[in-house]
């Protein structure tokens, strides 16, 4: 009878395996999220793990949504009554607390500013010496924690420094707040490098973004900021993040930098090899190994180093030109101080002729 009734809802259901098969999450009573296929949803549902009022997302929705209102013909069996979709609006992301609604402008090209526009009342949360400057009513605060969890004490407290302190970032945020009555007030945080601030509206790809240890910039408050652990030894070990890397979790927007050109990429079931310096973010729904660059030949005199990032699944990915590290090894080679050789300066009595330039 089971299996009958099995093969019944197959059946029902055969529409969601054709075309586009999309990454869908779920949360449970206790806000642990799960992801699953398109194809997995109809046994989900008669098994009872997904319910009308299991919390679901994918891309494309704007929030969290019952499942029962978001795909109402997985629960419409024949002979009975849909079950009720609830009156009430649809419950928040299985992190509690919402962040703030912020607005903000990016200026520049290669060394950007975001500018961050603050109602009365309305916190950012930034990285200790981003900010540029600020108007008058902005005040600052340093706070240990990124205050996305009110009700943690200080052993909590310290557990996210310590956290902090593993991903390079300082121990600290600075919280900057619109203390006055009069009106919309702006401050502005800078990149520590030339590249290009990524802005990140968090409540449209899923909630949460990972992204390299040292790339956030700030956030809108109520975004937790903390550690992701690379669970793959290849990883770990041979990708340039290493065991590991930075989350971001909320439904607020959230600014990461990143060096060089960024480019954006959606993968919908499609495998992407990158560098692995040039990783800069990847959303839900995205799975990150480490594989060899090809044959033993390749991997030693191709140029391309011995391992490369495999990013897969269904999702975003944002890519960087250039590591700001690969920059820097570039420019210390070149100086000639570390014994590099100047190229098209001076002249033929070297440093003594630009001396005589005034060099």
């Amino acid at each position: 009878m089971e299996l009958s009734r099995f093969m019944l809802c197959s059946r029902r259901f055969a529409p969601y395996d054709q075309g586009h098969m999309k990454t869908w999450h779920y949360a449970t009573a206790n806000n642990e999220q799960f992801q699953t296929t398109e194809t997995e949803l109809p046994v989900l549902v008669s098994n009872g793990t997904i319910t009308p009022q299991t919390r679901i997302w994918s891309s494309g929705m704007a929030a969290w949504t019952p499942a029962g209102q978001a795909l109402p013909t997985l629960f419409a069996h024949p002979g009975t009554t849909p079950p009720a979709i609830p009156s009430s609006s649809p419950p928040a992301m299985p992190m509690g607390q919402r962040s703030h609604e912020i607005d903000f402008e990016i200026f520049g090209d290669d060394m950007q500013i975001v500018e961050v526009e603050l109602d009365p009342g309305e916190t950012v949360v930034a990285e200790a010496g981003a900010m540029n400057y600020m108007e008058e009513d902005i005040t600052f605060v340093a706070k240990m924690g990124d205050g996305s969890n009110p009700n943690e004490g200080f052993m909590g407290k310290l557990l996210a420094v310590g956290k902090r302190a593993l991903t390079g970032e300082s121990l600290f945020m600075t919280h900057f707040t619109n203390s006055g009555t009069a009106g919309k007030r702006r401050v502005a945080f800078a990149a520590p490098f030339p590249g290009k601030i990524v802005p990140l509206d968090l409540s449209k790809i899923g909630g949460e973004i990972t992204c390299q240890k040292d790339s956030f910039l700030c956030a809108a408050f109520g975004t937790q900021v903390t550690i992701a652990f690379n669970k793959r030894l290849g990883a770990g070990f041979f990708g340039g993040e290493g065991f590991i890397l930075q989350k971001l979790r909320g439904d607020g927007k959230a600014f990461v930098h990143a060096s060089g050109t960024i480019i954006e990429r959606e993968l919908r079931g499609e495998t992407l090899r990158v560098d692995t310096g040039c990783l800069v973010a990847f959303s839900p729904g995205i799975e990150y190994n480490i594989e060899r660059a090809g044959n033993l030949k390749s991997m030693f005199f191709g140029g391309e180093g011995l391992f490369l990032a495999t990013l897969r699944g269904h999702g975003h990915v944002w890519l960087q030109s250039l590591p700001f590290s690969r920059l820097a090894d570039r420019i210390i080679q070149a100086a000639p101080s570390a014994g590099g050789k100047a190229q098209g300066e001076g002249s033929v009595l070297g440093g003594l002729g630009r001396l005589l330039d005034g060099d």
